[in-house]
């Protein structure tokens, strides 16, 4: 899958190569309190350069590999937020998990709609995908309100879903259908 950057008016999603760390790194450190109650608990060493090489080399292969698409989203040149298609299964499935996250001073002003929109836009059109899931904790309202204005809709609710900071996390489960199809 050959993707570099996807444009929108304000925004670029754009694919990190593992020479991109040092942004990813910076992103992480400034916002490792603000992400972490919706996150799963991260040592000290997640945070290295080393190891944000890693995960981009990583992803890197999993994209070559058609499974994942891993957008970091940018204003200007500094990354803002991620949004990221995992999970990609074809055959009658057709379908993903989306994960997308912002920065703290950058919440409240539309960038995550803008962004996830137009990462939904390239999964259903550039893709072939038929299904995009995201699931979110009930007390996390601002993603709840974010997936509701892009769509989504209510399909379950899953106890103990994830590890969440070190905590087994109940999850509302919701999915987007490709209009075209």
């Amino acid at each position: 899958m050959s993707l570099d950057v996807i444009s929108t008016a304000r925004l670029q999603l754009r694919v990190l190569m593992p020479e991109h760390a040092a942004m990813v790194q910076q992103y992480l450190l400034i916002n490792r309190e603000h992400l972490a109650p919706w996150e799963p608990a991260r040592d000290g060493d997640f945070f290295s350069l080393e190891k944000c090489e890693e995960r981009l080399l990583a992803n890197a292969r999993l994209m070559e590999a058609g499974l994942a698409v891993h957008l970091a989203v940018c204003k200007e040149e500094e990354m803002i937020g991620i949004c990221n298609f995992s999970n990609i299964v074809r055959g009658v499935f057709h379908a993903c998990h989306l994960g997308y996250a912002i920065a703290a001073r950058q919440q409240g002003q539309g960038y995550m709609f803008e962004a996830v929109q137009a990462g939904i836009r390239h999964m259903f059109q550039d893709c072939g995908l038929h299904r995009v899931m995201a699931n979110y904790m009930p007390e996390n309202q601002r993603s709840g309100a974010l997936l509701a204005r892009l769509g989504f809709e209510k399909e379950g609710y899953a106890k103990s879903y994830l590890k969440i900071n070190g905590v087994w996390r109940d999850h509302i489960l919701t999915a987007l259908v490709n209009p075209a199809e």
